[in-house]
């Protein structure tokens, strides 16, 4: 079977083995060796289980396009952290081939053709403060800050506090926020709120 016949999966931002069966109208079983054999090519990557992106897509991704495949790989999560930070430009820390998330699961790393998927889990009373933006979703530019503190508060996460804009964050929501949030976390923001 050619390669030519499953490029119009292209279009898609990802396909599973079921879009593969109606594309090639052969059985699912067959399908899952076809994406078995295109995988060891390298023409397609696997994402997680049964969710595909062909190479030649993968490479040409835009921003908008890996937060929702960000959002796909861990179900729920939220961009958040510097990842976010640096969406917002309030980071001078940008990072390359590295995406962060917040999810309420697991915390775990994916690597896909060398790019890094981190994702961290909080507790559930902290999993808000985010929104959908174009088919995404991303922590609010105070919250991907308030997500830092607390994993690094408790030794989870680290960060380059210098790189941060503390001018383009809301301290009145941040203050107020922060409330929720144990002790030890707040004596960590105060601690590092414009050093």
């Amino acid at each position: 079977m050619g390669y030519e016949k499953i490029r119009v999966l292209k279009e898609k931002l990802y396909f599973t083995v079921e879009d593969f069966t109606e594309t090639l109208g052969i059985k699912k079983d067959s399908a899952k060796v076809e994406v078995g054999r295109y995988i060891k090519k390298g023409y397609i990557l696997r994402l997680k289980r049964n969710f595909f992106i062909l190479r030649e897509k993968w490479e040409n991704l835009s921003l908008e396009e890996i937060f929702k495949i960000v959002n796909i790989i861990q179900v729920p999560s939220y961009i958040s952290l510097m990842t976010a930070l640096s969406y917002y430009e309030i980071t001078t820390q940008i990072q390359q081939d590295l995406f962060e998330s917040i999810s309420l699961k697991r915390s775990f790393k994916k690597n896909i053709d060398s790019v890094i998927f981190n994702y961290y889990k909080i507790k559930k009373k902290y999993y808000k403060n985010f929104v959908r933006r174009e088919n995404f979703f991303i922590a609010g530019k105070e919250k991907a800050f308030l997500d830092i503190i607390y994993l690094y508060s408790f030794g989870k996460y680290k960060f380059d506090i210098s790189s941060i804009d503390f001018n383009k964050l809301d301290f009145k929501f941040l203050k107020k926020e922060i409330k929720n949030y144990p002790v030890r976390v707040q004596k960590k923001f105060y601690e590092i709120w414009k050093g």
